[in-house]
């Protein structure tokens, strides 16, 4: 039901995206970016379990990888928000 209400108009009942076309691409631009930023916290294991391998400590998963996925969810966030039509006159 509820996936049903994303994609009908309540009022008219007829089949109508609530989304506009730009706000689906930035959505999955914005989901790209996600998947981009847990690629980039992955790795970084070691070959023996018995010996610590200090590279999971590195800039690139401490700092940069949250950093994405972060830029990512807010991406998602605007891609919700945003309306073209606003902007149009």
């Amino acid at each position: 039901m509820l996936i049903l209400a994303i994609f009908t108009d309540m009022k008219n009942d007829r089949k109508k995206f609530l989304l506009n076309r730009s706000n689906y691409k930035i959505l999955i631009i914005s989901l790209v970016i996600i998947f981009f930023g847990y690629i980039l916290m992955s790795g970084g294991k070691s070959e023996d379990p018995n010996e610590f391998n200090p590279e999971i400590f590195n800039f690139q998963r401490i700092r940069l990888a949250p950093t994405v996925i972060i830029f990512g969810f807010v991406l998602v966030i605007y891609s919700i928000l945003h309306n073209e039509k606003k902007w149009k006159k």
